[in-house]
């Protein structure tokens, strides 16, 4: 890493980047094939801080800044971006909606175990009719006044972390006739009675990080289990989303940065016509180009951590760092099949697997064309 860093930086990065090279690579392409990566992997990743990264050390975590975060996400996507996807996931999402909004009960059940890597956490928002429009779920959460509980019924879709969660942030219908003002958000624990894993799904890249369909038929979630107020949960998972955008930026500019690294070492190695390929003119401008950008997108990715951190407004920088990120990690991975030529097509080389990974970037959290929205409308609102 060619930025000035902190101490604290520098530690985790280093951390990471021996635990990545020594854990992950040796098995990121049998994980891929089997579409799973071990339960003892996560645990490890857990041992080590990483499930807690941004959880306060009072409840059990590592409490670091968003600048360590993003250093800690980049670097594992290096390697793997599949598990890394479930660890943002885990950290981002479910985690940072009970740190966001939870009350001081909540975080003291909820977040230790979420740390220490004991409960998994899944983060359900997404459903067949409703995606980027929110206003079209259709999950239900009714009271029951003689039990005393909400009933929730519905599904849910792309449950990042699904099959293995034990606790899950489910956002339902409270009030139909406000819209997606009329949503709220539920800490449902997997094990109550009528909640179940549905359809697991075949996907193109990240096939390691489980993504399922999520069965709620008739679960019963007591009142202490709403997390932020009643009609409150969409406001508040746009502001859980905003943070998570700066973990997936954090995560596509590591998944390009893995698509140098690999480039670099295999331009030395390849030859073709007598020397190697990356004394050619047309592959060293691949290779700037590369480098350029994925310099243009730390520094992105590293404002809207900062920015974060100083307890100034993010989501404008968030988006931007997102939708530049991640189409950068689609363009630089294209670009690697393409120097590793016919090689880059064949599943020995990592390229072709960072490839496929790299479109889930441009969709998660927020599509290219969500955040160009949410740009859009932070400029024209300054």
């Amino acid at each position: 890493m060619d930025f000035v860093i902190s101490e604290e930086q520098s530690l985790v990065a280093a951390t990471v980047r021996s635990f990545a090279q020594d854990v992950l690579e040796p098995h990121v392409r049998e994980w891929d094939e089997a579409q799973a990566f071990p339960d003892e992997v996560m645990q490890q990743i857990a041992e080590l801080g990483f499930l807690g990264a941004s959880v306060p050390e009072e409840y059990g975590g590592a409490g670091l800044s968003s600048i360590e975060y993003v250093t800690l996400i980049e670097e594992m996507a290096r390697i793997d971006p599949s598990v890394t996807l479930s660890v943002a996931a885990h950290n981002s999402l479910c985690t940072g909606h009970v740190l966001l909004v939870g009350n001081e009960e909540q975080k003291r059940r909820y977040l230790p175990r979420l740390a220490s890597g004991e409960w998994i956490g899944a983060w359900s928002l997404t459903e067949p009719q409703a995606g980027s429009d929110a206003a079209g779920t259709r999950a239900t959460a009714d009271w029951n006044a003689d039990r005393g509980v909400w009933i929730l019924n519905g599904t849910k879709t792309f449950n990042t972390n699904g099959a293995r969660a034990k606790l899950a942030v489910v956002h339902a219908v409270t009030s139909p006739e406000l819209g997606s003002r009329g949503i709220s958000a539920f800490a449902v624990e997997t094990s109550a009675d009528g909640f179940r894993v549905g359809r697991k799904e075949d996907k193109l890249g990240c096939r390691a990080s489980d993504t399922v369909e999520l069965i709620l038929v008739d679960v019963e979630v007591p009142p202490e289990n709403v997390l932020g107020e009643i009609d409150e949960g969409f406001v508040d998972a746009l502001r859980v989303l905003d943070a998570g955008r700066i973990g997936v930026a954090a995560l596509s500019l590591g998944l390009a940065q893995g698509a140098l690294d690999a480039c670099l070492s295999y331009v030395r190695e390849r030859h073709q016509f007598g020397r190697p390929i990356g004394t050619f003119s047309a592959i060293q401008w691949k290779l700037v180009t590369m480098a350029s950008q994925i310099r243009a997108a730390r520094c992105l990715v590293w404002r809207a951590a900062a920015l974060r951190d100083a307890g100034a407004p993010f989501k404008k920088a968030a988006s931007i760092a997102k939708l530049y990120a991640s189409e950068l990690a689609v363009r630089a991975s294209e670009q690697a099949v393409q120097i590793f030529g016919g090689y880059g097509f064949v599943k020995d080389y990592p390229v072709e697997k960072l490839y496929r990974d790299a479109k889930i970037c441009t969709i998660g959290e927020g599509t290219s064309e969500i955040q160009r929205l949410v740009i859009a409308r932070e400029l024209l609102r300054a």
